[in-house]
């Protein structure tokens, strides 16, 4: 069952709890003039996602699709959105369309560092963010108009969690990290470059951070990012 959230005017999360994995499954509709989408969900949650966003919106106007890095619950299901979806186009960093590119049934619209596209009414700004969370295809989007970043795998939660808090999300991530073990004990690398990423993320000064596994966040993102710093300090 998908659990549809409004956490911001005119975006939705849209959640499946999995018990096997023990988090939450979330995508992102933005609904606009030209609705986006962000992460498609595994495919074998296809059918669940694309009958919740079907009463959102009509997939026919479902334009664009995005995500952060080439994985099966970032964008496993990406062609299924394509081949139902007849105008949308997949939109994700240059690195993540030349190397993975050719597994959508589409051309995918790559996007430079710092590029920016519009859907509408609100405005998105492309960072290119190499092995953050994972993959040198990684990036993120920011949304400019309501200063929304979705966050992918940063601040990952477990369990069944409400769907956006204002507490903080560090002690949930912190839990995460230290008890991934074995193949998953190094969920999210650490290179020179992390805290030079983290801090442009929280230079942005986001108000609402969409979390892809757990609750998203309102409140001082800048802050909250920077508690993320001294996190991965602790931990990785």
């Amino acid at each position: 069952m998908v659990r549809i959230d409004e956490i911001e005017s005119g975006i939705f999360r849209l959640s499946i709890f999995s018990t096997e994995s023990g988090f939450q499954y979330n995508v992102f509709l933005v609904r606009d003039e030209e609705p986006l989408l962000y992460h498609t969900g595994p495919k074998s949650l296809f059918p669940q996602f694309s009958q919740a966003v079907d009463n959102l919106i009509d997939l026919n106007d479902l334009r664009w699709i995005s995500y952060s890095h080439f994985e099966s619950d970032e964008c496993g299901a990406l062609n299924g959105w394509l081949t139902i979806a007849p105008q949308a186009e997949a939109i994700i960093g240059m690195v993540g369309a030349a190397v993975n590119g050719e597994f959508a049934i589409r051309p995918i619209r790559p996007l430079q560092d710092n590029e920016v596209f519009s859907t509408g009414k609100r405005s998105f700004r492309y960072l290119r963010t190499p092995h953050l969370p994972h993959g040198w295809d990684a990036g993120f989007l920011f949304e400019e108009t309501g200063r929304i970043l979705f966050t992918s795998d940063l601040f990952h939660q477990n369990g069944d969690v409400e769907p956006i808090t204002e507490a903080s999300l560090v002690d949930r991530f912190q839990h995460v990290l230290r008890n991934f073990q074995g193949p998953f004990s190094n969920y999210i690398p650490y290179t020179l470059h992390t805290e030079q990423m983290l801090r442009r993320l929280a230079d942005l000064q986001p108000k609402t951070l969409a979390v892809m596994h757990g609750s998203s966040y309102k409140g001082d993102g800048k802050r909250a990012i920077e508690e993320l710093i001294q996190v991965f300090k602790e931990n990785l």
